[in-house]
């Protein structure tokens, strides 16, 4: 993948040089043969060079082709963070259908509490975001996580980004550990397509399509159209999903200089709202085909549209910008029963009884962000400079509207047939009968809006002091406000706070050699807080310092018939402000609030490795341990449960291994492939506060791919190979998603 901007230096004293570099991140994708008898490539910056063991330079030529937001010209050896990027080729060799798949491959990411299944949650370096709102993520760039869309799918994906450690230097408002960025597919000005269709387990039926072409007299308009469609079971008894996704983009190339592109996301999704299943001391869990809520409720319903537009002019060679737009509305509406906790659950007196409570919710978003941001490089004197400059502006409205059914507490010495079992919408878990008893009639509990908005400028340099060392400085400032409106109230009432940050970045890369480098950075970050104290004000936004240092290397510079990358990396994360149980008594005269008074740290290491050899095998490796604990004490936000200093955070496994490896053949005269992975995570916390812990899993994955006949391939897929009994994430002990048993699918595939 070339930067926006590339000089090719080939040097060579023979007159016979054949070298082809191609790029199709441009609509005029160039194809650049030269001589030589033995040139080697590596991308370091803007240059790329093509040596022999001459070095005298007989030709420049400028490559100028798309780039992307915040990124700027660097090879990776040159970028003081660890990142990890998952591409198309590697998403469908683990046969990922979803977000968590992807991410499920990198060891710094762990899965968090997903509200029912209905949005994608997750932690990096052990922290995670707002539970109540998916966790927030990049697409292309723009702030696009926030909303009730539902889970994303990949199928419009071209490769996923782990950017780890706080980017809000450059990014403004994000999760505290790190950055997900999610790159769609967009025209690349080639005509092609292909259509693929899954069977599998528990009456799967999955349709995929992308097609792209060209239009225009010149062809200087590129369109392409990705689409799917699913309808599915699921190993939980009763639970039947249906989704639909359409995604068409497209690019007009104005001119030599200038691009524009456009994107439209629009998914509809019908899930049922999904608790898991319940744990209990003395009788262990439920068993994981039982749905614990009524399939009379009807699924939750969510919707997104979403807009993109991006404008590319590139002044010079040297010089461009980059300017965008981004809208996306959101809905989320249904019903839900759901499992109570201790207190009015019957679950803990007879271990087979589980009682529920009843909620409707009606969610709605509006995301609009604004950007523009100036690339280039220049020198002064000796030292050359590669800046961004940029300003950004957002806007998130998040009403929320909740209706809810509770049945009263009860005491744990309670004669369970004492008690109403309508009241308390009993189920048997081990002989579910659903619809036994009248849908209850919720009343009001939560009725807001919100209105969150930023306006932030940012700088980065990162200057060349030596051909060895170079160093990035950078900052942002960010101005913010929120507007909370209580409709609950009487009289209706709307508090309004203000505040802003100033977020440091700090980087220094020491290349050794053309494949090593050695790094390390600094950075903080900050979070905007959803909700309210007693007062009625915002809480302070949460806070992160980070620091890492590590070394990366270019495996294909120093290892011959390998490509790929390599990195380890130790870091620590500290992060305050995080939201605790208000127990002041003038916070709790006035009910059950919040504050931000936590703080907590994460330590650890990473290993990752993604290598390809000349002879067909690919491996992907990523490995951390994190230590992420509580640094105070306080009670917990949620329960009001005491937290301890040293109390590990929830969902946060100090041990978490993902390998993949496959090897490409030829059976006969038919391309083939074959590979498999495994994960690995260890045992963490399950409930904030108190001691109740998810055992630790491992999982086994097979595939196996044919290509009988040009364009047409055939897959199998096997998960869970070992049919292990295992749990991804939990809020509490009564709220556990439990893992997938064994499934198996059949893709087949045209591409045309």
């Amino acid at each position: 993948m070339l930067p926006r901007r590339s000089i090719i230096r080939i040097s060579t004293q023979t007159p016979q040089v054949r070298l082809l570099l191609k790029t199709n991140l441009t609509s005029q994708i160039r194809t650049i043969v030269l001589s030589t008898a033995a040139a080697t490539l590596s991308l370091t910056g803007t240059t790329l060079y093509a040596q022999t063991t001459d070095e005298a330079v007989i030709e420049e030529v400028f490559v100028v082709g798309t780039r992307r937001a915040y990124q700027g010209n660097f090879s990776n050896l040159e970028n003081p963070s660890a990142v990890q990027s998952m591409d198309l080729e590697l998403l469908r060799e683990v046969g990922a259908l979803n977000l968590n798949d992807a991410l499920d491959l990198s060891a710094s990411v762990a899965r968090q509490n997903n509200f029912g299944g209905l949005w994608n949650s997750f932690s990096i370096r052990g922290f995670s975001g707002d539970i109540n709102l998916p966790s927030g993520f990049l697409v292309n760039g723009f702030n696009a996580g926030r909303g009730f869309a539902g889970p994303r799918d990949i199928v419009g994906i071209e490769s996923v980004e782990v950017l780890k450690g706080p980017r809000s230097a450059l990014f403004g408002r994000g999760e505290p550990g790190g950055t997900i960025n999610l790159i769609t597919k967009r025209p690349n000005f080639e005509t092609q397509g292909d259509v693929r269709v899954t069977l599998g387990r528990w009456n799967q039926q999955r349709l995929e399509g992308d097609y792209q072409s060209t239009a225009g007299a010149n062809d200087e308009v590129g369109y392409r159209l990705v689409g799917f469609y699913e309808d599915s079971e699921s190993f939980r008894d009763t639970v039947e999903t249906e989704r639909l996704g359409l995604y068409p983009s497209v690019t007009w190339q104005i001119t030599e200089q200038s691009r524009v592109t456009y994107e439209l996301e629009y998914t509809r999704q019908d899930v049922p709202f999904d608790r898991g299943v319940a744990f209990t001391e003395e009788f262990g869990f439920t068993p994981r085909d039982t749905f614990a809520g009524e399939p009379g409720d009807g699924p939750i319903e969510t919707e997104v549209i979403g807009h993109q537009l991006e404008f590319q002019h590139n002044f010079s060679n040297n010089w461009s910008l980059l300017a965008g737009f981004g809208y996306r509305d959101t809905s989320f509406t249904g019903n839900a029963s759901e499992t109570n906790f201790d207190g009015r659950q019957t679950l803990f007196l007879d271990g087979r009884t589980l009682s529920r409570f009843f909620r409707f919710r009606d969610f709605e978003s509006e995301y609009t962000v604004l950007r523009a941001e100036l690339a280039g490089q220049f020198a002064t004197g000796s030292l050359n400079h590669r800046l961004l400059l940029g300003a950004d502006y957002d806007r998130f409205e998040n009403d929320q509207l909740i209706l809810r059914y509770r049945p009263g507490s009860f005491g744990p010495d309670t004669d369970i047939n004492t008690l109403d079992p309508a009241e308390y919408l009993f189920l048997d878990v081990f002989n579910p009968v659903y619809g036994q008893f009248p849908q209850p009639v919720p009343g009001p509990n939560t009725d807001r809006e919100e209105e969150l908005d930023g306006a932030g400028f940012y700088v980065q340099d990162q200057i060349d002091l030596t051909e060895k060392l170079q160093v990035r400085l950078g900052f942002r400032y960010d101005d913010f406000s929120q507007d909370l409106t209580d409709l609950r109230a009487t009289p209706v009432t709307t508090v309004t706070t203000e505040d802003s940050r100033v977020s440091p970045q700090f980087g220094a890369v020491y290349l050794l050699n053309e494949g090593l480098s050695l790094y390390a950075s600094y950075g903080e970050g900050f979070r905007q807080q959803t909700g309210s104290d007693f007062r009625g004000n915002q809480f302070d936004p949460n806070l992160t310092e980070s620091a890492e240092v590590g070394i990366k290397a270019d495996l294909g510079s120093l290892i011959d018939g390998v490509s790929g990358e390599a990195s380890f990396t130790v870091f620590q994360v500290d992060q305050s402000n995080i939201l605790v149980n208000d127990d002041r008594p003038e916070a709790e005269a006035a009910g059950f609030f919040s504050r931000a008074a936590g703080e907590a740290r994460s330590r650890g290491i990473e290993l990752d490795v993604n290598l390809a050899t000349d002879g067909g095998f690919n491996l992907w490796f990523s490995y951390a341990y994190t230590d992420a604990e509580f640094t105070n004490s306080n009670p917990d936000a949620d329960f009001g449960a005491l937290i301890e200093e040293g109390d590990p955070l929830i969902n946060a496994p100090e041990n978490q291994l993902n390998i993949q490896a496959s090897q490409s053949f030829n059976l006969g005269a038919m391309p083939a492939q074959l590979g498999g992975g495994v994960l690995y995570t260890d045992e963490r916390l399950g409930w904030t506060g108190f001691d109740f812990y998810l055992p630790d899993y491992t999982t086994v994955r097979l595939f196996g791919e044919l290509e009988p006949m040009r364009g047409v391939t055939l897959r199998f897929d096997i998960d869970n190979l070992f049919d292990e009994t295992f749990y991804t994430n939990s809020f509490a002990d009564v709220w556990v998603e439990p893992g997938m048993p064994r499934r198996y699918r059949l893709t087949a595939s045209y591409a045309f």
